[in-house]
């Protein structure tokens, strides 16, 4: 036992070490034992003391308060600052200006590929229906007047023009409803109509109902079987349905010119020209419809006057006009461009009259 008087416990004072077998203490372990904070440490006696206050300013960056701001700090979180990729190539795509002249918006790799004119005019507020113009109007009015010229000579004249309202027509459907390039949908709907043609002239005018609805009910099936074997979405396999379907009927019914009385033929096509030309006028909506219908009347009077129509050019003129016009607005439904003034701003006018001359024969 120790000689040392017993010393009562004090709260505030550090419990005291027994030296190790490596450690040795300087200096009296009672007297010191609060102070060793203060001065240096040792771990062992082979290492080198180590300061307590470098101790203390390595331990600070682990405590949970707000770390102190250095200058150096911005610099260590250069990607906070910087937007993402995703919402830049968005901005880029929505600032683009709608003067450019280009058809579509800028691609871009954040999967908003394109917007078409017509999608912009939405979100801008702005309408859709902007009407194709003079330019597809002309061609219009060339393509009505070669039909309402080979009308009355041949049957097989009358083909060839007819041949190339069908192509236009199929190509011009799927360039209005956003599905361009299409080449298998525009084929198939071309090669019905270019059947509907072979089945009128072999059968005959007096067979041309027949002749036009059989195919155009085997191409509706077959584009049914062509679509069930896509291996695409589903909203994107009924949507190219859809459109299949409806390039198909049209370029089928526009062999209605050639299975109509060949004047009646050319009272309408020389119609739908003039009531085109007429519509493309600069005048406000309400009165180019009227004057387009007042023109396609006098226009089938004129041609009813030139062949043995007579006064009923008047009516068949006035119903071809009306259907034109209905054309010309559906082709309406996109920004002019150079696909749509060849393609539906061209080809809906003259397809839409055609059932009207085929049934007013």
């Amino acid at each position: 036992m120790s000689n040392q008087p017993y010393e009562g416990y004090d709260p505030y004072q550090q419990p005291q070490q027994q030296p190790g077998p490596h450690q040795q203490w300087g200096y009296d372990e009672q007297q010191y034992a609060t102070q060793q904070w203060q001065g240096q440490t040792w771990e062992t006696q082979t290492h080198a003391p180590v300061p307590a206050a470098a101790e203390t300013a390595y331990m600070a960056p682990q405590s949970y308060e707000r770390p102190y701001v250095t200058e150096q700090q911005p610099q260590q979180q250069p990607y906070a600052a910087q937007p993402a990729p995703a919402s830049a190539a968005a901005q880029a795509a929505a600032a683009a200006p709608a003067e450019s002249g280009q058809g579509y918006g800028p691609a871009t790799v954040a999967g908003n590929a394109r917007i078409t004119d017509a999608q912009r005019a939405r979100l801008e507020g702005r309408s859709p229906v902007i009407e194709p113009g003079m330019q597809p109007a002309l061609l219009t009015a060339l393509l009505g007047l070669l039909l309402a010229a080979t009308a009355p000579v041949s049957s097989y004249a009358l083909v060839v023009p007819l041949v190339i309202l069908q192509a236009v027509t199929a190509a011009g459907w799927f360039r209005l409803n956003g599905m361009w390039p299409a080449r298998q949908g525009i084929a198939l709907a071309f090669l019905g109509g270019v059947t509907a043609d072979v089945a009128v002239l072999v059968a005959g005018r007096e067979q041309a109902p027949a002749a036009i609805l059989g195919p155009l009910g085997v191409w509706v099936l077959l584009t049914l079987v062509l679509q069930l074997r896509s291996h695409a979405d589903p909203d994107t396999r009924m949507y190219g349905l859809m459109a299949t379907v409806a390039s198909s009927a049209l370029a089928i019914i526009a062999t209605g010119y050639l299975g109509a009385d060949p004047d009646t033929a050319s009272v309408g096509a020389a119609a739908v020209a003039v009531a085109v030309l007429a519509r493309a006028l600069p005048l406000p909506t309400p009165a180019s419809v009227v004057v387009a219908l007042l023109a396609a009347a006098g226009a089938g009077i004129a041609a009813g006057g030139m062949t043995g129509v007579g006064t009923r050019g008047a009516l068949i003129g006035a119903a071809a006009g009306a259907c034109a016009l209905i054309g010309h607005r559906v082709a309406s439904y996109d920004y002019p461009s150079r696909f749509v003034h060849f393609t539906a701003g061209v080809a809906l006018p003259l397809t839409a009259a055609a059932p009207a001359i085929w049934i007013l024969h």
